[in-house]
This record gives C-alpha cells, sequence and structure tokens, in this order.
C-alpha cells in the first residue's frame, strides 16, 4: 500500500468519519443549493417556447415566482453551509494543531537534537491547516459538484443526446489531464511544506540569536542565506503554478471548444426545425450547470491536494514512536528511592559511533555523583541517560533495581529534577517560572524556595519583585540571577533524582558562594549527579568519575583521586594554577 493511500485512509478515519453527521448535512445542503440552481435553465426553456408565446402573465408570474424561490433556497443553503461546515474545519484545525503539539512533546529528546524548533512549529501551525479543505467546503463542494453535473448531464441528454456526447469528449480529455496534474502537484506540495519548515526554521534561528549575528557583523551573511532559502520556496511554487496553468488553459481550450461545437451542431438542428430557441437556449444553461463544477473541481481538487500533501507529513509525525511507550514502558514507580546503577551501559547517538563504552557504577539513594572531563568525553550522555532523556543501545540504567528502560517516564520525572547549564525560561514572571513544576504550590512553598536559592537577594532590588517579567528566554536578566530562578525551581520541585549540568557556569564569585549554600540544601537526601568544569565544588561528592572518551577512566573521591596523580589530579592542578 502506498503511502498517498495510507494518509488518505487515515485522514477519513481521523477527521471524515467522526465527523459523518455534520458532513452529510453539507451534502444535502450543497444538493439543495445545486438543484435550486437548475431550475432557472429549465425555466428559461418554459419561458421562451411556452409563457411568451401563449402571452399568458400568470404563468409568467408563476414562473418569476419559481425562480425567486430557487434563488432564496441557494442564498439560503450557501450561508447554512459556509457557517456550518466552515466552522467545523477551523474548530478541528485548533483540536489538531494541539493534538499534534502534544504528540510532538512525547517524542524522544533524540528527535529534537535532529530537528530545527522553526521547522517544528510550521509543522503544528502549517501543515493541518490543509485539513480545512477536507471537513470543510471543499469535499462537500468536490462531491456535491459532481452529483449536480450527473444531474445536468441527466437533463442534457433528454434535451438532445448527440450535441452532449460531443461535450462529453472535451470533458474527459481534460478530467484526464487533471488527474495527471494532481499527481504531479501533490508530491511538489509536500516538498513546499519541507522547504517552508526550513526557512521558517533558519528565521526563528536568527532572531533567537540576534545579538551573536550583530556582534560578529553577519546580518549579510544571514539575509543570503535566507534569500536562498525563499528562492527555492519560490521554485518550488513555480512548478506547482506551472501545472496549475496547464490545467487552466486546458480548461479554457477544451471546453471552449466545446462551446463552438455546441453553437454549431445547435444552429444546424434549429434551422432543420428539430431544436426550438427555447431547448438550445435551456441546453446552453444546463451545460453551464455541468462544466463549472467540473472545472470548480480542479481548483477543489489543487486544494484537497495541497491538503493531503501537509496530512502527510502530519501523519508520518503522529505515527512516530513516542518517549514513553505504554508497550514497553510497563512499570510504574510509586516511590522513588534513587538508588541508581549502570550495567555495562553503550551508547551511540549514530550507529557504529559509540559515545560511551562500558559504564559501570552505582549512586546510592541520597548519594552525590559528579562527573568530569574534558568537553565532549560523554559526561552530558550520563546525566542524560540517568535522566531517562536517552536509552542505552547496549546495557542498561536501574532505578531502585527497576530497568530504566521499562519504566513508565511520567511516574519516574515526577520524582526528577534538572537544571541545565542553559536553563530553559518562559517569557513572563519570576514567579511564573519559579511555579512552572508546582503551578498549585502554596505562597509558603514558593518563598522558601526563593530563600534558599537567594532569589530574593536580587528580587527584592526590583520594583515589582517576584512579578517582574523578564522577557523572551529570560533575557532582562543576568546569567547568575536566571542559573538561581532555575535552581529555586528545583527546590520547589522537591525531586529524589537531581541533574546539575554546569549549574554554577554562569555564576560570579558572589552569586556562586550564595549558590553553593542553597546546592548543598537542594541535594541533601537527593540522588545527585553533577556535571562541573570547576572541580572545586565537587571536593565534597561521595563519588568522583572521570570521564574521557566515552570511559570511566577514574573513580573515587577528591582526596583519593588527588593522591592517584592521574588524570583528575592534572585537571585539578591545572585549575588551581588558574
Amino acid at each position: 500500500m502506498n503511502k498517498e493511500n495510507v494518509s488518505f485512509k487515515w485522514a477519513f478515519k481521523k477527521f471524515i468519519w467522526p465527523r459523518k453527521k455534520i458532513i452529510s448535512i453539507g451534502l444535502i445542503l450543497i444538493l439543495f443549493r445545486s438543484l435550486s440552481g437548475l431550475v432557472l435553465p429549465y425555466a428559461s426553456k418554459n419561458l421562451i417556447d411556452e409563457v411568451i408565446p401563449s402571452n399568458n402573465f400568470q404563468d409568467l408570474l408563476l414562473l418569476i415566482g419559481l425562480v425567486t424561490a430557487a434563488i432564496a433556497v441557494q442564498a439560503v443553503s450557501s450561508f447554512f453551509l459556509t457557517k456550518i461546515l466552515s466552522v467545523e474545519a477551523q474548530h478541528l484545525i485548533s483540536l489538531l494543531r494541539s493534538e499534534v503539539q502534544k504528540k510532538l512533546l512525547k517524542l524522544p529528546i533524540r528527535f529534537f537534537d535532529n530537528n530545527k524548533s522553526g521547522a517544528l512549529v510550521s509543522r503544528v501551525m502549517s501543515d493541518v491547516e490543509g485539513v480545512r479543505n477536507i471537513v470543510g467546503t471543499g469535499l462537500v463542494q468536490l462531491i456535491g459538484g459532481t452529483i449536480t453535473a450527473i444531474v445536468a448531464m441527466f437533463f442534457l441528454i433528454k434535451i438532445n443526446a448527440l450535441m452532449t456526447l460531443f461535450t462529453l469528449v472535451p470533458v474527459a480529455l481534460f478530467a484526464f489531464i487533471a488527474l495527471k496534474a494532481f499527481a504531479k502537484i501533490r508530491p511538489i506540495f509536500k516538498d513546499r511544506g519541507k522547504i517552508n519548515a526550513e526557512v521558517t526554521g533558519r528565521l526563528t534561528e536568527t532572531l533567537n540569536g540576534v545579538r551573536v549575528i550583530k556582534g560578529f557583523n553577519a546580518e549579510n551573511q544571514e539575509s543570503l542565506v535566507f534569500e536562498k532559502g525563499v528562492e527555492k520556496l519560490f521554485l518550488n511554487v513555480k512548478k506547482s503554478l506551472t501545472a496549475t496553468a496547464i490545467m487552466t488553459s486546458s480548461s479554457t481550450f477544451l471546453l471552449g471548444l466545446a462551446s463552438v461545437g455546441i453553437m454549431g451542431i445547435g444552429g444546424y438542428f434549429m434551422m432543420g426545425g428539430t431544436m426550438t430557441t427555447g431547448e438550445f437556449l435551456s441546453f446552453t444553461l444546463f451545460l453551464g450547470f455541468m462544466i463549472a463544477p467540473i472545472v470548480q473541481m480542479s481548483n477543489i481538487g489543487s486544494q484537497l491536494t495541497e491538503a493531503m500533501a501537509g496530512l502527510d507529513r502530519t501523519q508520518e509525525l503522529m505515527a512516530m514512536e513516542e518517549e514513553d511507550n505504554p508497550e514497553i514502558r510497563t512499570k510504574f514507580l510509586e516511590n522513588v528511592h534513587g538508588d541508581i546503577v549502570f550495567d555495562g551501559v553503550h551508547f551511540e547517538y549514530e550507529e557504529e559511533k559509540e559515545v560511551l563504552s562500558n559504564i559501570n557504577f552505582e549512586a546510592k539513594r541520597g548519594s552525590v555523583t559528579a562527573l568530569v572531563g574534558s568537553s565532549g568525553s560523554g559526561k552530558t550522555t550520563i546525566s542524560g541517560l540517568a535522566a531517562s532523556f536517552l536509552t542505552p543501545s547496549k546495557g542498561k540504567v536501574t532505578v531502585d533495581g527497576v530497568d530504566l528502560s521499562e519504566v513508565n517516564l511520567d511516574s519516574f520525572r515526577k520524582q526528577l529534577g534538572v537544571v541545565l547549564q542553559d536553563d530553559f525560561l518562559y517569557e513572563g514572571t519570576i514567579r511564573e517560572n519559579i511555579l512552572f513544576p508546582r503551578p498549585n504550590a502554596s505562597e509558603t512553598e514558593l518563598l522558601e524556595a526563593v530563600a534558599g536559592a537567594y532569589v530574593n537577594e536580587f528580587t527584592d532590588r526590583f520594583e515589582n519583585g517576584l512579578d517582574t517579567v523578564i522577557g523572551e528566554r529570560g533575557v532582562k536578566l543576568s546569567g547568575g540571577q536566571k542559573q538561581r530562578i532555575s535552581i529555586a525551581r528545583a527546590l520547589l520541585a522537591n525531586p529524589r533524582v537531581l541533574v546539575l549540568d554546569e549549574a554554577t557556569s554562569n555564576l560570579d564569585t558572589e552569586s556562586e558562594s550564595f549558590i553553593q549554600k542553597s546546592l548543598q540544601e537542594l541535594m541533601k537526601d537527593r540522588t545527585t549527579f553533577v556535571i562541573a568544569h570547576r572541580l572545586s565544588t565537587i571536593q565534597k561528592a561521595d563519588q568522583i568519575l572521570v570521564i574521557e572518551q566515552g570511559e570511566i577512566v577514574e573513580k573515587g573521591k577528591h582526596q583519593e583521586l588527588l593522591d592517584l596523580k592521574g588524570r583528575y589530579f592534572d585537571l585539578f592542578t591545572y585549575q588551581s594554577r588558574i
């Protein structure tokens, strides 16, 4: 089964079938609208062939009343068609965006490492918009237009079968060209979604890194990169416009030929006395009602093709395996004590490129394990495995004797706290950022966390205190202030397992002295993993692991490692001289 069929079946099951009632109402409305439109060509024949020759004003008024009623039905049905289906389509877009965002957050960290945030934003906001053409008026108009064309063709055959046959030849040829064009356009639309996501992603990165760009005078360089992306997008649009132009021009030519043929054949029949003027006028109007939906179908077909291309990408994302797979992660941890063991752990980000090799150690409940080593040695990867952000390629990480790869992540992460080197802060107030892990925490608990991380040392100087707005990613704060907010957040979360990744890296000497005290309080009775370049901050750790090239080369307490006069001794001695 090809991908297109899979996507269509997914879209039908996900969007169309659950809304079959409202779509059925839409179909009924569009049939009312379409069939009421057929009253005009039928009435025209009666007007010319019967009412006018008889000079019967009563019949004329009756005919006008019938046509007026038909127009009113068209107007009312069009209004309710748009109101019901368009509103439902927009509602579905909002639901689908929420669902895709929810799915994204359930995907593994590795997925986000390989995809730009701006590109993912495009997938949430843009790719799902095409669903309005499936649940909205697009699909219903396609079905309704088909029915209208069939009914109109029935009347055409009744008036003159030969003329009808003549018109069907160019119409069939146009339909064939349109189907071929749609097959070509769909991959173009799918590529457009990818290109658009890339361009959006790059623009998002540019705006986030505007200080670095200005600092290196790289505005022109970034503009050139963006221009290339926009040019690539333009060339993609150009391809689809070419295919659309082929459809439009072929419809103009072929359907124009049909009109010329009708003039000739109709004129011949009228001159021969086998067709009345009213029948010819009626035939011409009915022909318009048959051809108009077909031409409209080509436009709707383009919209549906674009919609399915976007939904192809959405379906691919929705089909991805979630990080917390309920079929694999079946074990729930009610109370985490915090005994963590690495047993023969290997890890690779890319196949056959190991980052960690045969890592073995035990972090006992309430202990502090420090990870040191040169940049890129594998320290952050080990902490990521302990935090369940990553899963070993070989071996296992256990928590309280349970393999972490089989543990329900929600049950474990409720007991997990992290403070990262570049910790994330939302645009909002300091209070909102600290309350992030526990929005319903009491004011007393909040203030204890604030005091414990010495956040009040700087918020007391702010006019709005904890209600100070910090800007996007905390841009209005210093590195040390942001880090203290992150530590206050971890204190409020009150976790059993704690990961500190360069938690004091952004602090000046005064701030670090404040934080070292709060960290001692934070780490008390919690299993803690500390990654630190400043070795002076980890001298009291229960065990220090020296990591080099993905392996543990030394293990022990601070003094024990100094006595070894190995790699740790070299690192400590070097830092002491600085």
